[in-house]
């Protein structure tokens, strides 16, 4: 059921209308006595769940009993993180997501479905897992939060990935990005209805149908001013309200360009992206776009890490973005890697298959340590002197020797592809 959608591509929710949509939702809901909110971490600051989940506290006050965030297998927040997402929230409140020892099995996907979806080239079983405070908490109402925007793994990002990815354990999150790789992230960006997301569905209808769950899903995009709005507010309890808010990202988020590019300069945000594992969105959000024989230079003056967890930074190091083919015989060749798949996937996902190139401009790593995972460097002092991100505006930029880029400011915000591309 969907209790409230807004939106358009045009639209833009404010303040006043966020709380007031929410709120009639919440009204429509009823009264409850334990609730537990599932909103994303600070590398999605931009959804507005941080001010939703302020909402949220304000209206349902103590019956509000615990805050999850949904953080997969990313570090814990910070206090300051906590602060800046959330507010004054009491600090009480806030749980701490560990995907390898706080979850459960709620059930089994079988290895016939896993086959299915990647033609056969796997065959092992996939376990649906959450947090036991989401599945065994007592709680009568969990709500879960977060921005629908083109996603590598799901094709869209959010619904019931926030509960069986955001909360769930090392193998599920593993095995689901490894089934996500081996399918193919062209087949699935930008599609909402697509095998992996109906493994979740699977999951979720055959597993967990009577878990209290709704869901409070937004729509971001950049107005006129360039500044980020919400286009659009959906909040229900089926996959309904997914779909639907999926169709207007789409419209909202998608970038289709008649011609391939030949540059991209992608600024990441330092407040945001620390990691590679995090940063690579400016390599697969853009692929689809690129021309071959093209650069994506990266200027990321946060960057410090390759993986945010230490094993995956370690995996990441080990064998660097060598592309699906030599992943996969790595996957066959080497237990240590079989039995971390999600570092697997994330390789897969970093690179551009030898198709293009990869410049990244890091803040704090060296020029031995990126070109060691297959990248190329450039000093991010002479990057930001030649584009200086200040300076530039999102798409195409002619700097003043002439040269043509196309410029990204948040590539976690959109999807890009040529025509070409799309047939």
């Amino acid at each position: 059921m969907i209790y409230y959608q807004k939106g358009s591509e045009n639209s833009v929710i404010d303040s006043e209308s966020l709380e007031e949509g929410l709120f009639s939702a919440l009204d429509k809901i009823g009264k409850k006595k334990k609730v537990l909110v599932v909103p994303p971490d600070q590398t999605r600051i931009h959804s507005r769940a941080g001010e939703i989940t302020v909402l949220l506290h304000k209206y349902f006050k103590k019956e509000l009993k615990d805050i999850l965030p949904a953080l997969g297998t990313h570090t814990p927040m910070t206090d300051n993180q906590i602060n800046e997402m959330f507010g004054d929230i009491p600090r009480e409140l806030f749980r701490v997501h560990d995907w390898r020892k706080d979850v459960i099995t709620v059930g089994t996907v079988d290895g016939d479905m896993v086959s299915q979806i990647t033609n056969g080239a796997l065959d092992y079983s996939w376990p649906a897992q959450l947090n036991k405070l989401v599945y065994k908490g007592g709680h009568d109402l969990i709500i879960s939060v977060g921005q629908v925007v083109p996603h590598e793994v799901m094709g869209m990002a959010n619904y019931n990935k926030n509960l069986f990815v955001g909360t769930g354990g090392r193998e599920g999150i593993n095995k689901s990005h490894f089934i996500a790789g081996v399918y193919g992230m062209e087949n699935l960006m930008g599609k909402a209805d697509n095998p992996v997301r109906g493994m979740l569905n699977y999951a979720a209808r055959n597993f967990i149908p009577d878990l209290p769950v709704i869901y409070i899903l937004t729509v971001i995009g950049y107005d006129e001013a360039g500044e980020l709005v919400i286009r659009g507010l959906f909040i229900g309890d089926d996959p309904e309200v997914f779909y639907t808010a999926a169709k207007l990202s789409l419209k909202v988020n998608f970038t289709i360009l008649d011609k391939p590019l030949e540059k991209v300069v992608v600024y990441l945000d330092p407040s945001e992206y620390k990691s590679t594992w995090l940063g690579n969105k400016s390599i697969y959000r853009t692929r689809m776009a690129m021309a071959d024989g093209g650069e994506i230079i990266v200027i990321a003056p946060g960057l410090k890490e390759f993986g945010e967890d230490r094993e995956i930074d370690r995996l990441v190091r080990k064998y660097g973005y060598i592309g699906t083919p030599a992943v996969l015989d790595a996957v066959r060749e080497d237990e240590e890697l079989r039995q971390n798949l999600g570092a697997a996937a994330h390789l897969i996902h970093g690179s551009s298959e030898g198709r293009f190139s990869v410049t990244y401009c890091p803040g704090h790593l060296s020029r031995e340590q990126i070109e060691s995972v297959r990248f190329r460097y450039y000093d991010i002092r002479d990057a930001i002197k030649k584009y200086n991100p200040d300076k530039m505006k999102d798409g195409f930029n002619e700097m003043p020797d002439g040269e043509k880029v196309f410029y990204i400011s948040n590539p976690s915000l959109g999807l890009w592809s040529s025509r070409e591309h799309l047939g």
